[in-house]
């Protein structure tokens, strides 16, 4: 088994020790069920945001010549409503909802189509979207060496 070396503050260390006196046990098996329990943590948040594949399969099907042949941010939405669909903006994405709810169906990456990938096609972030920094990202990476 390979050993791994922290560096932890002294207050943290104390801390350690403390907690470890009080439950009688290993300073060791206090830092390693703290590392199992974020860990875990960690695990199931990642995995609670997935899509269920049985959904987003279907979708792809059904929204990819959509997808495939808009020419523009407003084409795009007009042929998603169509179906009953509208694109939003999420974090740094952009995720695909139900137009009547408004409830969150999956990313737009989920379905293939990533919002780096969309805004190269129509040459334009999301209309309204906050991160507007990453057009220019997107952008600088596309243009070519001097």
């Amino acid at each position: 088994m390979e050993s791994i070396t922290l560096k932890l503050s002294p207050d943290m260390i104390a801390a350690i020790r403390l907690a470890a006196a009080d439950d009688d046990v290993t300073t060791g098996q206090i830092v390693r069920e703290a590392l199992t329990r974020e860990l875990r943590r960690r695990q199931v948040a990642k995995t609670a945001v997935r899509p269920d594949e049985q959904l987003v399969a279907p979708l792809r099907t059904l929204l990819a010549d959509d997808f495939a042949y808009a020419k523009s941010w407003a084409d795009l939405q007009g042929r998603l409503a169509h179906k009953g669909y509208v694109l939003a903006e999420a974090g740094g994405g952009l995720i695909l909802q139900d137009q009547a709810t408004g409830a969150r169906i999956c990313k737009g990456s989920d379905l293939g189509y990533g919002y780096a990938a969309l805004m190269r096609k129509f040459s334009a972030p999301f209309p309204g979207h906050a991160h507007r920094w990453l057009f220019d990202r997107v952008r600088e990476a596309r243009a070519p060496p001097h």
